[in-house]
C-alpha cells in the first residue's frame, strides 16, 4: 500500500495552486485593495462581506467567523474531503504527478474516496454521451429535436443516452476496474433481491448534474418510453456527492453571468435550463428534484454578492396550483435575500423550453421583462385560496395575506400593497392597515428563517472563548494592530531604522505581545536585513505564535492596507510603525515624569538625576522621530 503524499509535493501543490481562482468557484471576490480581495463567506451566512483572500500568501480569513486557512483547508471545508483526497484532486487539476514516502504512487485503495466517485461519474457521463449518438438512441434525438436542440446543443450540455437493458452501464464501469462497493456508493446503480446490481438509468435521456466546479456529480433521467413504469424524471438518489437540496443544474455554467449581471433565474427542469442559456439568458438554474431551499439561496446569494446594492432572482412558475403553493414556498425564504425578488408567469402555462419552440428566443425575454415582485403573486396566489364573495371569505383572505405585506422588505411600499390588498378583498382600507400593522408586530415564528444574518464585524472575533482579543475602540490599541499589519503583510518595505523601532516596541495588549514577540524572533532569524516575505514570511509567523492566536494572524495577513499604490504603501508602512514608536515614547516620558514628581532632588539626588537623563534621552530620540 502506498504511503502518505511527501511533504515537498504538498508544499509544491499549495504554491502552484491560484487559492483566488479555486475561491471564485464558490465565491465573488471583489477587489479589497492592493492584492486582497473579499467577497460573502461561503462558512457563515452574512449581509456585509467579511471574507478576504489574499492570493500572495495563498490564504484567506474571515472577520466575521474567524474562519482561515490556504487552498487545502478551503476545499476540505466546503467539499468535506480528507486531506489527502484533497491534495490528490489539487494535484490532478494542475497535473502535478505526486509522490508517496512508501511506494511509487497510490493504489485504488490509497486514493481518496471522492476521488474515486468522481472519476465513476465522469466516465458515466462519457458512456451516457457515446450512446446518444448511437442508433439506438433514436427516441432520445427525437425528443431533443423535437424540443430545438441541436446535437451540438446536446453536447455542450453533456446530454446522453441510458440504452435500455439491466448491465450497460454495469458492465462498463466493472471493465473500467470499479469495485461493487464504489458502484453501489455511486447511486447509479440498484441492488436486486439476490444481491446483485443492475443499471438504475434504462431506456432514458441522461442529464449530467454538475457541482459548482463542473464536475459531474449525480445524473437527472428523462422517460422516453411509454413501457416505462418509472416516473417522469429519476434522478441520483442522496449520495456522498449529491445532496440535491445543496445543488443548482447549470450553475457551473451559469456562476460567471450570475455575478457578473447580479441576477439569477430559477426555472424548474432541466431543458428549460439549456433553453434560457441558449436565448440568451445564461443566468439560469434550477433545482435537482425539489423545491428552492435554504440551502440553494445560500449558493445563489455568494454568486450575487447579495450585500444589498442591488441584484435579482426572478423564479418562473407555472400558473396552476402547483405553481402558486412553489411561489409563497419561496416568498417564505425571501427574507433570506437583499436581492430583489421577482416572478415571471407565463399566462398560458408555457415552461421556457415550450415558450422558446414556441415563440422563439425573444419570447423568453420578453418574459423575463414581464416580471412582477415576488409578494405581488404570492398575495394574488393566496387570495385564490378564499371566496371573496362572502364576508367572512373576505375577511379570512385578508388575515391571510395582511403578513404577506407585512413582510415586504421596504417599508415605504407597504401602505400602497395595504390599499391594493383593500381593493381586492372589498374591506375598509383602515381595517387592512390595521391588520398589516398588527402582522409586522406579531413575531412569525414559523417563518423565521433558519438562520440569523450576521453583520459583518470590523474585528477578528476569538479563535476560543479563553482568548480575550483587543479592543478595537482603544488608540493605543488599534496603532499596535495597524503596525502589526505591516510587518505581517510587508515587511520587506521598512527599512533598518523603522524595523529597530518596531523591536524596541513594548505592546499594551497580551496578544500583541506574543504576535510581536514572534515578528521579532522570525526576523531574527531570518538574517535581519534578509527578512522573507510573502506566503512563507506569514506561514513563519503562524507557526512561532501560539495556537489560538493563528487565527489573528490570519486576520492581520488579510486587512486591507489603505494605500492604493506601492508608493503610498511604502509611506504608510514606515508612518505606522513611526507613529507607535512615538506614541511609546510619549508614554514613557508620561511616566518618567510622574516618577520625577515623586523623587526629591535634595534626599535622593542619583534617582533624579538618572530619570531627567532618560527623560533627556527620550526627548532626543522623538526629535530625532520628528525629523526623519
Amino acid at each position: 500500500m502506498a504511503g502518505l503524499i511527501r511533504r515537498e509535493d504538498i508544499d509544491e501543490v499549495r504554491s502552484r495552486t491560484d487559492i483566488r481562482e479555486i475561491v471564485e468557484g464558490y465565491v465573488t471576490l471583489k477587489s479589497a485593495g492592493i492584492g486582497s480581495y473579499k467577497g460573502l463567506c461561503p462558512f457563515h451566512d452574512e449581509r456585509t462581506p467579511s471574507f478576504h483572500v489574499r492570493p500572495q500568501y495563498g490564504t484567506y480569513h474571515c472577520f466575521g467567523c474567524d474562519e482561515s486557512g490556504d487552498v487545502i483547508a478551503f476545499i476540505m471545508a466546503l467539499e468535506h474531503t480528507t486531506f489527502a483526497e484533497t491534495v490528490e484532486r489539487l494535484a490532478a487539476r494542475i497535473g502535478y504527478e505526486l509522490h508517496y514516502e512508501q511506494g511509487s504512487g497510490p493504489d485504488r485503495e490509497m486514493v481518496g474516496r471522492r476521488q474515486r466517485l468522481l472519476d465513476a461519474h465522469k466516465v458515466a457521463a462519457e458512456y451516457f454521451q457515446a450512446q446518444l449518438r448511437t442508433r439506438g438512441a433514436a427516441a432520445a434525438q427525437r425528443y431533443l429535436g423535437e424540443r430545438g436542440f441541436t446535437p451540438q446543443d446536446a453536447e455542450s450540455y453533456g446530454v446522453g443516452y441510458a440504452p435500455q437493458g439491466w448491465d450497460h452501464l454495469l458492465k462498463h464501469l466493472r471493465s473500467r476496474g470499479y469495485t461493487d462497493e464504489e458502484l453501489q456508493a455511486t447511486g447509479m446503480f440498484s441492488e436486486n433481491n439476490r444481491g446483485g446490481f443492475y443499471d438504475r438509468f434504462r431506456g432514458r435521456l441522461i442529464f449530467p448534474i454538475r457541482g459548482i466546479g463542473g464536475e459531474v456529480i449525480g445524473f437527472g433521467a428523462r422517460k422516453l418510453y411509454d413501457d416505462d413504469q418509472g416516473p417522469k424524471y429519476l434522478n441520483t438518489p442522496e449520495t456522498q456527492l449529491y445532496k440535491k437540496s445543496q445543488v443548482l443544474y447549470g450553475i457551473d455554467k451559469a456562476k460567471r453571468q450570475i455575478a457578473k449581471q447580479r441576477q439569477v433565474v430559477v426555472v424548474e427542469g432541466y431543458t428549460d435550463v439549456m433553453s434560457m442559456h441558449l436565448a440568451g439568458v445564461p443566468t439560469a438554474v434550477a433545482t435537482c428534484g425539489t423545491a428552492f431551499g435554504a440551502e440553494h439561496i445560500k449558493i445563489v446569494r455568494r454568486f450575487l454578492s447579495d450585500d444589498g446594492s442591488g441584484g435579482e432572482v426572478i423564479f418562473t412558475f407555472d400558473g396552476d396550483a402547483a405553481g402558486q403553493k412553489a411561489a409563497l414556498r419561496a416568498f417564505d425564504e425571501d427574507q433570506k435575500f437583499m436581492a430583489q425578488t421577482f416572478v415571471a408567469v407565463e399566462p398560458h402555462g408555457m415552461d421556457p423550453c415550450e415558450l422558446r419552440l414556441a415563440r422563439g428566443d425573444a419570447a423568453l425575454r420578453s418574459l423575463l421583462e414581464a416580471k412582477r415582485p415576488l409578494f405581488e403573486f404570492a398575495i394574488d396566489a393566496t387570495l385564490k385560496r378564499f371566496d371573496v364573495k362572502s364576508l367572512e371569505g373576505r375577511v379570512q383572505a385578508m388575515r391571510a395575506a395582511a403578513p404577506i405585506v407585512a413582510q415586504i422588505r421596504d417599508v415605504t411600499l407597504r401602505p400602497a400593497y395595504a390599499r391594493q390588498l383593500s381593493g381586492k378583498v372589498g374591506l375598509d382600507t383602515a381595517e387592512v392597515v390595521r391588520a398589516v400593522e398588527d402582522a409586522a408586530r406579531t413575531p412569525r415564528t414559523d417563518r423565521r428563517p433558519a438562520y440569523e444574518p450576521a453583520e459583518a464585524a470590523d474585528e477578528p472575533v476569538a479563535a476560543t472563548p479563553r482568548i480575550s482579543l483587543p479592543d478595537p475602540r482603544d488608540p493605543m490599541l488599534r496603532a499596535e494592530r495597524e503596525a502589526l499589519e505591516v510587518v505581517v503583510q510587508v515587511p520587506h518595505l521598512l527599512g533598518e531604522a523603522a524595523w529597530d523601532q518596531f523591536t524596541a516596541v513594548e505592546c499594551a495588549h497580551p496578544v500583541h505581545t506574543a504576535v510581536h514577540d514572534a515578528v521579532t524572533a522570525v526576523y531574527s532569524g531570518a538574517g535581519g536585513g534578509e527578512v522573507r516575505q510573502g506566503r512563507a514570511w506569514v506561514e513563519a509567523l503562524s507557526a512561532a505564535v501560539p495556537e489560538p492566536l493563528r487565527g489573528y494572524v490570519a486576520g492581520l495577513s488579510m486587512r486591507a492596507l489603505p494605500a492604493s499604490n506601492d508608493a503610498q504603501l511604502e509611506r504608510y508602512a514606515a508612518g505606522v510603525v513611526s507613529h507607535l514608536y512615538d506614541r511609546q515614547i510619549h508614554r514613557r516620558q508620561a511616566d518618567l515624569r510622574a516618577e520625577l514628581e515623586r523623587t526629591d532632588s535634595r534626599t535622593q539626588p542619583e534617582q533624579y538625576q538618572a530619570v531627567s537623563r532618560q527623560l533627556l534621552d527620550l526627548e532626543l530620540q522623538r526629535r530625532k522621530l520628528q525629523a526623519s
